[in-house]
């Protein structure tokens, strides 16, 4: 067991679970915030590229610079969501609904990559959809416009364009992990560029800056950084276990410093979800049958 990696796992998503913390500590909304974020990871992430020798030795292919491209696109949309649902509602629903990520992976590679769906599967899914209909409450799904309201749209459009991201990026096997978030980055400068108000980072003060210039520097370039860094010396399983470390940091930080008590009902309903996903990784060991003696 490569105890170095599992460390590095582990703080990349504790660092990366106090990001609802430092957004709605920066001032400024969701696109300008993933715009500052894009052009600090792609400085932090391209140095470090250049410094392990990693750009001299990269496999550039034509289809894969595309796929990696439209990952971008995905990846960029899904942080303007995340943060655009973290304006609206508490940071422990938003990352709950999030994190139905993994079940979106599953339905959409039903659907578009014809991968069969199990019934472990579809229990997740309707458990999960039942758990976020709790966290909502009822109530919200009566009125459209309060349902609008409630950034509920926002943090299931993060999850959905998650989801396209991972399954966009299975296909990427030749670049590394460096050039593939630094090529993904750098679309986002270009992708948000025509639509950032700069008047809007007029008289942030410097708690602001601290907080804003902390998402770009250590919750995208160095978390990141950790986060590729690990993953090829762990097993799936692990990973997919070690990766709940953000949500549980998320909600914690969310309840001590934010003052955010979830009701018994939301509680459920994060109970439902986390338990749906985790169903979902969960592989049980198959018992070894007693080898009969020649």
């Amino acid at each position: 067991m490569n105890i170095s990696a599992i460390i590095k796992l582990t703080v990349s998503m504790a660092l990366f679970g106090s990001i609802g913390f430092f957004t709605v500590h920066t001032g400024v909304p969701a696109t300008e915030l993933v715009f500052v974020r894009c052009i600090c990871a792609t400085l932090f992430l391209g140095v470090l590229w250049l410094i392990t020798g990693g750009h001299k030795t990269e496999k550039w292919e034509k289809k894969e610079i595309i796929q990696t491209i439209i990952c971008g696109v995905f990846l960029v949309l899904n942080w303007v969501f995340l943060f655009k649902a973290f304006e609206e509602m508490s940071i422990s629903i938003a990352i709950s609904i999030y994190n139905l990520a993994p079940i979106f992976v599953l339905i959409l590679g039903a659907i578009f990559l014809k991968e069969k769906m199990t019934i472990r599967a579809l229990v997740a899914t309707i458990t999960c959809f039942i758990g976020s209909i709790f966290i909502m409450g009822l109530q919200n799904f009566v009125s459209f416009s309060e349902f609008m309201q409630s950034g509920f749209v926002w943090a299931l459009l993060s999850a959905v364009f998650y989801a396209l991201t991972m399954l966009t990026s299975k296909t990427i096997t030749n670049l590394s992990s460096y050039a593939l978030t630094y090529i993904q980055t750098t679309v986002g400068i270009v992708m948000l560029l025509p639509f950032i108000d700069f008047s809007l980072f007029e008289g942030l003060t410097t708690t602001n800056w601290f907080y804003i210039l902390g998402t770009g520097f250590i919750h995208t370039g160095f978390v990141y950084y950790l986060f590729f860094d690990s993953i090829r010396s762990l097993s799936t399983i692990l990973v997919s276990v070690l990766v709940f470390v953000d949500p549980v940091v998320a909600i914690l930080l969310d309840m001590l410093l934010l003052d955010f008590m979830p009701n018994f009902m939301q509680t459920l309903g994060i109970l439902f979800i986390f338990g749906g996903i985790f169903y979902t990784i969960y592989t049980p060991k198959k018992k070894r049958l007693p080898q009969e003696v020649s």
